[in-house]
């Protein structure tokens, strides 16, 4: 049997495996199973206002806080409440309505930006302004330093990078004594759209440059190179996470790996052109790219071509270099982190065993100190993406020739772990480059389909009910007649 590759349309669509679509079907490291469906945590709370950015933070002592940031205000989940940390002098934020927050962690301190605002600080309880700080698009901790980038500190700096003193993220004010410093990056047109560390590197993307910053000291304080590679550069603040050595981002045209010396595009071939022509090219800049580490998959959340919502995910799987397809609609995502769970605390996640929430017992979302892909949906109800799948499908490539009209006579399926049900809808077409045909139509019976029809090309649709894994495909034909 042909193992299965993955969603690419762009590829060839003769070549063995391949999915030319696929709903709500992610990758595995072999084969593909169906997508998770969102899952409440218990005790969590509706947050007040749509969140416009979430993070789980740790302390030095390995404690967490799990922020979350509205459009006026900061909150804390704090025993089950979604507790107020907005700043007690100045008042309730002023970002806008699509304005989202940066955080990061240096040491106790958690930190946050949103332009709009003076960088805000908390070790515990409420933020506050820092009072030295720059206004800032992104920061984030590298070495003994923050870094912020696309700053406003009394002057607009959109290309702008500010670093707070070293191992003091309290003073910001420029200082070869303390190494606070400043900076612009203008070899490139356009502002600072995103930046992370990797390793002891910072590095700042615009949308079609990326700069490599090297601490060296004083008086320079961070050297920055701007790094050979064409146009690749990054859509948005969120449009990056870390794999652990390893950028993934988002750009205008590709999907792009970084680990330092030169971006690498992984969307060639695949299903660059596919998302070029089913996102919103006006709306780039709200991508969300975060990864789910123990399932090794990144997650794209972005808006389809003709919404201004995230309503739609493409998903890559680091290690097989497969993708999926597992749409959801939502404001932000993070990595949840989970208390225990008990027998006797299983009333606090359910009344009865048959209220318990659908999610396998080997699931991350009972495991205490468990990690967990999460979203706030457009109710701004924090929700994991832990839960069994319900329905997914995927379509096939192309299977015949130009030259010979074959009989199409079975459709067979490999499962890792077989749905509940799966039906089938074939399709043919005389002509390559024609449109298909609907064909004969059924429940997969014993793992395969038995069907007649006669066509030069063949594919067909499976749609599965529950949990699924399919791991290989085949096909049965004979020819019966040339040209």
């Amino acid at each position: 049997m042909t193992p299965i590759i993955g969603f690419a349309p762009d590829a060839e669509q003769t070549v063995p495996g391949l999915l030319s679509d696929c709903v709500n079907l992610i990758p595995a490291q072999v084969g593909m199973q169906g997508g998770p469906s969102p899952v409440t945590p218990a005790g969590v709370p509706v947050l007040p206002a749509e969140c416009q950015g979430a993070a789980v933070v740790s302390r030095l002592d390995d404690t967490r806080r799990i922020i979350a940031g509205t459009q006026t205000k900061i909150y804390e989940l704090v025993a089950g409440v979604w507790t107020d940390r907005t700043r007690t002098v100045g008042g309730d934020y002023t970002g806008g309505a699509e304005s989202q927050w940066s955080i990061t962690q240096f040491g106790d301190a958690t930190l946050m930006a949103n332009r709009a605002n003076v960088i805000q600080r908390s070790t515990t309880g409420a933020f506050a302004d820092v009072a030295t700080a720059p206004r800032a698009e992104v920061i984030f901790s590298v070495g003994a330093f923050v870094m912020a980038l696309n700053t406003n500190d009394g002057a607009e700096k959109v290309d702008g990078w500010h670093c707070c003193a070293a191992f003091d993220d309290t003073s910001w004010t420029p200082s070869l004594t303390t190494q606070a410093a400043s900076g612009r990056l203008v070899a490139t047109a356009g502002p600072l759209r995103a930046g992370a560390r990797l390793g002891e590197y910072a590095v700042a993307y615009k949308n079609r440059s990326i700069y490599l910053g090297q601490y060296v000291g004083a008086p320079v304080v961070w050297d920055w190179v701007q790094v050979p590679g064409g146009e690749a550069g990054c859509v948005g603040k969120n449009a990056l996470c870390d794999l652990g050595g390893v950028h993934f981002f988002v750009g205008d045209d590709n999907f792009w790996l970084f680990d330092g010396t030169r971006p690498v595009p992984i969307g060639d071939g695949v299903l660059r052109e596919w998302f070029l022509a089913n996102s919103n090219p006006a709306f780039k800049y709200k991508t969300i790219a975060t990864f789910d580490r123990p399932r090794n998959l990144v997650w794209v959340f972005y808006c389809s071509a003709n919404s201004e919502e995230l309503d739609a995910a493409l998903v890559y799987h680091v290690q097989s270099k497969k993708w999926g397809r597992a749409n959801q609609t939502i404001t932000a995502a993070l990595t949840y982190v989970t208390p225990s769970a008990t027998i006797d605390g299983l009333t606090a996640f359910g009344s009865t065993i048959d209220t318990l929430p659908d999610v396998g017992f080997d699931s991350q979302y009972w495991l205490s100190g468990g990690r967990s892909l999460s979203v706030f949906n457009l109710s701004n109800q924090l929700q994991s993406l832990t839960g069994e799948s319900v329905s997914s499908s995927l379509t096939t490539g192309e299977v015949g020739s130009d030259d010979a009209v074959s009989l199409l006579q079975q459709i067979r399926l490999r499962y890792a772990q077989a749905p509940e049900s799966a039906t089938v809808q074939t399709f043919s077409t005389m002509n390559s480059g024609t449109p298909y045909s609907a064909g004969p139509s059924g429940a997969i019976n014993d793992g395969k389909f038995d069907v007649l029809k006669s066509a030069r090309w063949h594919k067909a649709q499976v749609d599965f009910t529950g949990p699924v894994r399919v791991t290989h495909m085949n096909a049965v034909s004979k020819v019966v007649g040339t040209r």
